[in-house]
């Protein structure tokens, strides 16, 4: 599956941030700078959400397993 960053120049650099991953937005001075922190704020969400939702599993009986999306 492939995601879209969208990088909006501004005055002091670029704003970034992904369409379909709410949340998923950072800035850089540069544009590389901005793709890597678009990297990391992605990646920093995924482990967010991860937390959240182990947490809320405390005490229940669940099954996990992986899942991939096509691309």
């Amino acid at each position: 599956m492939k995601f879209t960053a969208v990088y909006i120049s501004v005055p002091e650099g670029y704003i970034a941030f992904v369409e379909e991953l709410p949340g998923a937005n950072t800035q850089g001075a540069t544009l590389d700078e901005a793709r890597e922190n678009l990297r990391e704020a992605v990646q920093l969400i995924v482990e967010a959400n991860r937390e959240l939702a182990e947490r809320s599993l405390v005490a229940q009986t669940v099954s996990k397993e992986p899942f991939r999306l096509p691309a």
